[in-house]
């Protein structure tokens, strides 16, 4: 494969099950076909499902956090990712929010108010 920007070639081998170029020679797996690349680790096995041993999640019944830029999912009434709770999601209050000068100079809402009275 060719670089993008330099056009040189990018070092990588082939896989033995498919062919496919490998780029990381740190890779445990082929990208393409999943087969192991070094002795050391186990086969993945295609006939189970990944989820076969947690049958207590339910995909279908998650709560997402109610903070719009958290992923995370709730558990036990407090995000696994923020640990916050559905009440707690921070707001910015408007006598905080920030405004920009085409000088370059930065003054909250309540600075502005003060210069135009």
């Amino acid at each position: 494969m060719k670089c993008p920007h330099c056009k040189e070639e990018i070092p990588g081998s082939p896989c033995p099950g498919c062919g496919e170029s490998v780029y990381d020679d740190d890779a445990n797996y082929c990208m393409a076909c999943g087969i192991p690349l070094k002795e050391s680790v186990p086969p993945v096995s295609r006939d189970e499902s990944f989820f076969d041993d947690e049958e207590d999640i339910d995909f279908d019944d998650r709560e997402l956090c109610s903070d719009g830029t958290c992923t995370g999912i709730m558990v036990d009434g407090r995000c696994t990712e923020c640990g916050k709770a559905p009440g707690e999601v921070e707001t910015p209050k408007a006598e905080e929010a920030v405004t920009e000068e085409p000088s370059g100079e930065t003054k909250t809402d309540e600075a502005v108010k003060e210069k135009d009275a």
